[in-house]
Formats: structure tokens, C-alpha cells, sequence
């Protein structure tokens, strides 16, 4: 039996930005469903990265932390907010979703 409860997990984290994403059109990639995700990124006031992750795989927020990172690390982006709804996706379809997602971003 395992010790992680049943349900959805939310799990926060925040970047300080070093690139201004400026105005931009809310960009949706990916679909939620089983082994998907879907990636929400929307602009946001301030110069932070702000990521919600919405996932029914509990229990592995260090493994959410470790590719979100990464993410931030190849796209520090600034005024942004990213939202990932997850169906138990896998860390590579998670960054691939991500860069994405990023990817609308440039010109």
C-alpha cells in the first residue's frame, strides 16, 4: 500500500527572469491525457517565471523540480507563467512540451 494519497497534486515554483518575454498571445501545446500533458504559457507581470504543475502522478516533486529547472536554466524567460496540466507524462515529454511551448515565443 502505498503512503501517497489519491488525487491531484499541485506543486509551485518561481524563477527570477534574465530575458522579458514581452506581450504576447496565450500559447497552448500538448493535450491532457493519459502519458500527455498540456503546457498553458501566459504573460505576467513582474520578472519572474512563475510554473504551476497540476499532475495526477504524485510524489515526484523532485523530479517536477529537476526539469522545470532545466527548462529555466535553457529559457529564462521573465513575465511569464506557465501552467502544466499532466496525466503522468514522462520528464521527456515534459521538456519537450516545454520548449514548445517557448518556442512560440520567439519571432
Amino acid at each position: 500500500m502505498s503512503d501517497v494519497p489519491p488525487g491531484i497534486e499541485t506543486l509551485d515554483y518561481r524563477f527570477a527572469g534574465e530575458r522579458p518575454a514581452g506581450q504576447f498571445e496565450p500559447v497552448l501545446v500538448g493535450v491532457v491525457g493519459s502519458g500527455n500533458l498540456e503546457v498553458l504559457l501566459e504573460p505576467s507581470p513582474g520578472g519572474d517565471c512563475a510554473i504551476r504543475v497540476e499532475t495526477s502522478a504524485r510524489g515526484f516533486g523532485r523530479i517536477w523540480e529537476a526539469v522545470v529547472r532545466d527548462f529555466h536554466r535553457r529559457h529564462p524567460l521573465a513575465g511569464v507563467r506557465l501552467s502544466i496540466h499532466d496525466m503522468g507524462a514522462t520528464p521527456a515529454v515534459v521538456s519537450l512540451r516545454l520548449d514548445q511551448a517557448a518556442q512560440e515565443l520567439q519571432p
